[in-house]
């Protein structure tokens, strides 16, 4: 890797949703962003309106050129167009599309990612939701440098993030946003002063963490009931993946997870049983 000048870097930024704009804001104070990336609009809602990425709409309040192909790796045209902005860096923070070969190789510095989990464990698209769907007790943001394997690329800085016993997906997103961006920062300092140390992961302790399926959000009663209400908690993202009960004519019903807890145990409303909470302690559901 070659030394890098201590003064701005010329990023671009890779990125779409709201969990990415901490990164973006905090990545444009400190260095110079010239051209964000994200993923075209898409129709969103009833009505289906056209909708820009949060992403696009925070870049292009910041007159930052804006690109939104449809599949890179299907793109030349775009992957030559970059080639020709010639970054120092490309910063990628939940961008929803995997860089070929021809893209990692541009920038001078590589491409980093901020990835929502303490690699190796929880690789994939949906590293929060799982994370507390498998009941862990602390999850993380990670900086890597990129490869074109799936999150396996050398690690740059860790840093933990306890999981509450009352967060949901939900709630432990924005917190790992901003501790995301902190993150970037402080590793684009240590690049800076040319002390990156990345440390290559080890493969035999890699977890994976796909994207959800409409079935992960069925309850599943032979779990306990701790395991229930880690999958109420992973799967309530805003109502995007309610947590749900098949009945026995095939239909399903939401099973709305209630955050909080009350005398040690957690609670769920249930659209099944109306006006009637389902409780659960030490493993027991309790009506």
């Amino acid at each position: 890797m070659p030394a890098p000048n201590p003064k701005r870097l010329r990023a671009v930024f890779m990125g779409t949703p709201d969990f990415a704009l901490p990164t973006f804001e905090a990545l444009a104070e400190s260095e110079e962003i010239i051209a964000v990336v994200t993923q075209p609009d898409r129709p969103k809602g009833r009505g289906e309106i056209l909708t820009s990425p949060p992403i696009k709409i925070a870049a292009l309040k910041r007159s930052i050129p804006v690109l939104q192909p449809e599949r890179i790796r299907k793109d030349p045209a775009f992957i030559q167009h970059l080639s020709q902005l010639a970054p120092d860096v490309i910063i990628v923070v939940a961008f929803g599309q995997i860089l070929p070969e021809s893209v990692l190789k541009i920038p001078r510095f590589g491409c980093i990612n901020v990835h929502a989990s303490l690699l190796p464990k929880y690789r994939g698209a949906a590293p929060i939701q799982w994370a507390i769907i498998r009941g862990e007790r602390e999850t993380g943001v990670t900086t890597m440098q990129m490869d074109p394997g799936m999150d396996t690329g050398p690690m740059l800085l860790r840093r933990s993030v306890p999981i509450e016993p009352s967060d949901t997906a939900a709630t432990l997103s924005p917190r790992l946003a901003k501790i995301g961006a902190s993150v970037l920062i402080e590793t684009l300092s240590i690049l800076k002063e040319d002390k990156l140390a990345p440390i290559t992961q080890d493969h035999s302790q890699a977890t994976l963490a796909p994207l959800l399926k409409k079935e992960d959000g069925l309850i599943r009663w032979e779990e306990s009931a701790e395991a229930i209400s880690h999958r109420a908690r992973g799967v309530d993202p805003g109502r995007e993946r309610p947590l749900s009960i098949r009945e026995n004519a095939g239909r399903s019903q939401n099973f709305i997870s209630e955050a909080g807890r009350e005398n040690g145990a957690s609670r769920v409303k249930s659209s099944v049983f109306p006006r009637k909470d389902l409780k659960w302690r030490r493993g027991w559901v309790i009506s």
